[in-house]
């Protein structure tokens, strides 16, 4: 069987081809609609970066089925079983990955509100998909969904009821697939049963999310009602007092959209130090670079405590994301001033190295490359072999 994985972001396409649960080629075309695009290329040894301009996500997938039948990796998406779509937000209607119909559409449609910048993305590569292959299986697998089975205690907000009740505020969590994908992973590399385990799984990116993991499931999650909440991001502020807000908008004259913007796209690292780059942060001698590190660590390290408190035992610790893969030194940071039992191998992190905690070490670290068209894919096998 084949599956096509689309991933559609606000400026960014990913697409990935599966044959047999095997990636077959991977595509990536970034900054679209600027002039700077660029459509990046993987497939068996070779690796191809194409500079072109890439005016909407309509052309970047044109520009896909061009390569893949210029390559004879896919004459047609017709001859596809399934293509698969993330989708960021399902809200409370999604809960599992969902096979797209006029209604589906019509559910993932209502919810834009809740994630205008990521749905309307989302979206937007499901319908180019379905007008290319209309007679193709297409399945959402949606970010939210890892996270529906939360507590009621760990969901809520402390506000009246007729907020979540009327208006669906509550926390939902995001990055679920990678989380499940990094959990899975960590119970393969351990030979143990995942419903065995208590894992903490760290998504580090320019986005970042820390998640609890009991027994394949997810208990708790750093972000939110939106992907604002929870550890310092590249340009998010993530935990805030919410008296800032209207602080900032009293006595700074600020719009809610100037807000919105300054507390989304222009804090977190970028905001500290001028540079969302974890590696020219790490790398620089500047007293407010060594502040956003430090600053960074620590709101990550808090996730980690507060946890470990919550699944009461932590089998492993688990990073992924492009940060948690190859930042040594945030890693290290992280394990600074922490015991619980844990070993932390020095040597092991410089190599970046699966597991970098010592053999007797009682909590397992380990750095695992995350893979959510991976775990899309998977999710799309599932449904096809039902």
């Amino acid at each position: 069987m084949k599956i096509a994985v689309v991933n559609s972001g606000s400026s960014s396409l990913k697409f990935k081809l599966f044959e047999a649960k095997d990636a077959l080629a991977h595509f990536v075309v970034e900054n679209i609609g600027k002039a700077d695009a660029k459509i990046i290329f993987a497939f068996r040894e070779k690796k191809v970066a194409i500079s072109k301009i890439v005016a909407n996500h309509c052309e970047a997938l044109k520009e896909i089925v061009e390569l893949l039948k210029e390559y004879e990796i896919l004459a047609d998406f017709s001859h596809l079983d399934a293509i698969g779509h993330r989708v960021v937000h399902g809200g409370e209607a999604f809960v599992d990955a969902t096979v797209i119909d006029d209604e589906a559409i019509k559910k993932i449609e209502s919810l834009k509100h809740l994630d205008p910048l990521h749905n309307e993305a989302n979206l937007e590569g499901i319908l180019l998909a379905l007008k290319m292959a209309p007679l193709v299986k297409q399945i959402a697998v949606f970010d939210t969904a890892f996270h529906s089975k939360m507590p009621k205690e760990a969901y809520l907000y402390a506000l009246e009821a007729k907020y979540y009740e009327n208006y669906g505020i509550r926390r939902y969590g995001f990055h679920g697939s990678s989380h499940s994908y990094l959990a899975k992973a960590c119970a393969n590399e351990l030979q143990k049963d995942i419903r065995e385990l208590n894992i903490i799984t760290l998504h580090l990116g320019n986005g970042s999310s820390v998640c609890a993991v009991q027994g394949g499931v997810s208990i708790d999650t750093s972000m939110g009602f939106t992907p604002l909440e929870g550890v310092i991001m590249g340009t998010r502020c993530g935990d805030i007092d919410a008296g800032v807000v209207f602080y900032m908008q009293r006595e700074l004259g600020l719009s809610v959209d100037e807000t919105d913007e300054i507390l989304n796209t222009r804090s977190g690292l970028f905001g500290l130090c001028g540079t969302n780059d974890v590696r020219e942060i790490s790398a620089s001698g500047d007293a407010n670079a060594k502040l956003a590190l430090d600053m960074l660590s620590r709101s990550i390290k808090k996730y980690i405590g507060a946890y470990m408190a919550l699944l009461g035992r932590v089998d492993a610790i688990v990073f992924g994301g492009g940060i948690g893969e190859n930042s040594a030194i945030l890693r290290k940071m992280i394990f600074e001033n922490i015991n619980f039992g844990i070993l932390f191998d020095d040597d092991a992190n410089e190599d970046s190295r699966k597991i970098i905690s010592k053999a007797d070490s009682k909590i397992d670290i380990m750095v695992i490359k995350t893979d959510e068209e991976q775990e899309i894919a998977n999710e799309c096998y599932k449904i096809l072999e039902s």
